[in-house]
């Protein structure tokens, strides 16, 4: 039998939660599906070459590649042409926000059933104006298991429109390297301790962060500290204090080499909880309180329940001391002996077994959502329901991008686009954040994908695009 094409798709939020869990659920899906992440997060171009998964990039929104309106009609018929050219009956969506071109995609293609993947642990922001009205139109919603939700008080806790599953993680007992051939692939000292620091760096208080939490690691003997990115503000000045052996590394994914650390400091996002607690490394949270997710909810739990400690993050003089606390081996010992009894991560092959079986049903789950119905029973006015219904969704969501405008990535040049399916991360990450624009394609697309391609970016650009020098993998 031939194995059904899933498509995940994911929005650019803080961080690579939703990649990662796309990313897990992509992994378990693997043996029985064909599955293909779309994504709008730069962080994509890490994934075709070390998973063997097929990609593609979609510009978002704040690449200003294209105005708000065009760029709705132009994610809308890019997941199309993708769900036709791969014959893909089941997609997903990860983001807090389901973009209106992503509805837009599922109402165009009667026979595809659209999977919300909504994480738990909002804080009250204005998207829970909108929930009620994007659940429903979704087929199946499924709610990733958050280790905090004892302490999820926030607008999805008490819907009941999803399925809850275990946790999902990229971190898995079974393919985790031992603490040796991780620090090997890393490049670091066996004999060494080593910790983890995973902190943003950009606005000024970010930046202190991150400083606050490398002066709590002065004074540990022959401390390798090891970040995923350069600890400098947007000048190039160094964020690191003096007396600390830095070094910077790159890999993904990441969750595979955690054994190497003797500890960490991260923020607490879905992802680093999900994947640093499983793997016993003990960690101090140090929380993000930007965008939706309520990390300061997550930070708390893991404290209180005692697998891990919680610095407070407006108060930089506690971050320096709980991080301190990380050098006292039975404080490192006690963490980590607790993270044991925290269940496996298992979410990633339960959700991978639902969209499974959605593909293989003839036709796409309905939930008996009073509204859906009213929309399905009335087939001879369904295009101007679904219309009305897409358009609000459209102006809710503009109404919420005036108040929390996308940040403006830089300015793009308006030349013809470089095409290409480009599958590692070194050609990759410089056509994503370069200043010129990129078509990037499915590996194998075929010529009729290429020619919608283009007739797509021609009506997204306002101009006729050239198709040249396709770089095929």
């Amino acid at each position: 039998m031939e194995k059904p094409t899933i498509i995940l798709a994911t929005s650019n939020g803080v961080g690579m939660g939703h990649l990662a869990r796309a990313s897990a659920i992509a992994l378990a899906l693997k043996e029985h599906a064909n599955p293909i992440i779309v994504s709008m997060a730069g962080g994509i171009a890490e994934i075709p070459e070390y998973m063997g998964i097929r990609c593609e990039y979609i510009p978002g929104r704040d690449r200003m590649w294209m105005t708000r309106d065009k760029w709705d009609v132009y994610l809308r018929d890019r997941l199309l042409a993708l769900v036709d050219e791969t014959g893909a009956k089941v997609m997903t969506f990860d983001g807090v926000v389901p973009y209106p071109g992503v509805i837009a995609a599922k109402f165009s293609h009667s026979k595809l059933a659209l999977v919300w993947v909504r994480r738990g642990l909002w804080q009250k922001k204005p998207q829970r104006f909108v929930l009620g009205l994007q659940s429903q139109m979704m087929d199946y919603i499924v709610e990733p298991g958050d280790y905090a939700r004892a302490y999820d008080f926030g607008p999805t806790a008490t819907r009941k429109d999803a399925r809850l599953t275990s946790s999902v993680s990229l971190y898995q007992k079974q393919t985790a390297l031992s603490r040796d051939e991780a620090r090997k692939v890393l490049g670091l000292d066996l004999d060494r301790p080593a910790v983890l620091v995973q902190l943003g760096t950009g606005d000024s208080d970010v930046n202190e962060k991150m400083t606050a939490a490398l002066s709590g690691l002065i004074g540990w003997k022959d401390l390798q500290v090891i970040l995923t990115k350069q600890p400098l503000d947007k000048d190039g000045k160094s964020l690191a204090p003096e007396g600390l052996d830095i070094r910077v590394v790159r890999h993904f994914p990441l969750a595979r080499v955690l054994h190497a650390f003797d500890a960490g400091v991260c923020a607490t996002g879905y992802n680093g909880v999900h994947e640093l607690l499983p793997a016993l490394v003990p960690t101090v949270f140090v929380s993000n309180i930007r965008g939706t997710d309520d990390q300061e909810a997550r930070a708390q739990w893991c404290h209180d329940m005692g697998f891990a400690l919680r610095a407070n993050q407006a108060d930089l003089r506690d971050i320096t001391s709980t991080v301190k606390k990380l050098q006292e081996p039975e404080t490192r010992e006690r963490l980590s002996k607790k993270c044991a009894e925290l269940p496996d991560p298992t979410g990633g092959a339960e959700i991978a077994k639902i969209l499974y079986d959605l593909a293989m049903q003839e036709e796409p789950v309905r939930p008996s959502w009073l509204r859906y119905q009213q929309l399905q029973l009335q087939v001879h006015i369904n295009r101007g329901l679904r219309h009305i219904a897409w358009i609000g969704l459209r102006r809710l969501g503009l109404i919420y991008r005036f108040l929390h405008p996308h940040l403006v990535v830089q300015k793009i040049k308006e030349e013809n686009p470089i095409w290409g399916s480009q599958n590692t991360a070194k050609e990759l990450h410089p056509l994503i954040k370069g200043d010129q624009r990129f078509e990037h394609l499915i590996t194998g697309a075929s010529d009729a994908y290429i020619k919608r391609r283009k007739e797509i970016a021609d009506e997204a650009y306002g101009t006729k695009i050239e198709v040249i020098n396709i770089k095929k993998q």
